[in-house]
């Protein structure tokens, strides 16, 4: 029977949980605080991890949210090596993940298609004059 996830997945699976967790209890930069993991991509020997998060004000303040985590990156490896139990405590690299937001930015505009085209069908047609018998 074929594994579901690989050992890799899951290991960067543990990592992001523990990040959060680490990140939301005990990250005191009030610059990080209102962030959400979104994703994280381990390389294949384990010695870099892209962290790819998200922020709840959008790209507002983006440059010090990244300031933040990247000061809080050390303490963050160092409590994230005590936590998960792995040969090779990966470097951190926080990358700011814009697919939520790109994503809400197409849903509003297929929301305003749908309400266009919507106006449009409930507008009755006018009969053409090409259409009309000749009296």
């Amino acid at each position: 029977m074929p594994k579901e996830f690989s050992r890799s997945a899951r290991v960067a699976e543990q990592i992001k949980r523990e990040l959060a967790e680490l990140i939301r209890l005990e990250v005191k930069d009030p610059r990080v605080g209102f962030i959400s993991l979104t994703d994280v991509e381990l390389t294949p020997d384990y010695a870099h991890a892209k962290v790819f998060f998200t922020s709840m004000q959008g790209d507002e303040g983006l440059e010090a949210i990244l300031i933040g985590l990247k000061r809080a990156s050390g303490f963050l490896r160092r409590e994230l090596g005590r936590r998960v139990r792995i040969h090779t405590t990966p470097e951190l690299h926080f990358v700011y993940d814009r697919s939520i937001v790109e994503g809400n930015r197409l849903s509003a505009l297929i929301d305003q298609a749908v309400a266009s085209q919507q106006e449009a069908s409930d507008t009755p047609d006018l009969p053409s004059a090409e259409h009309e018998p000749d009296a």
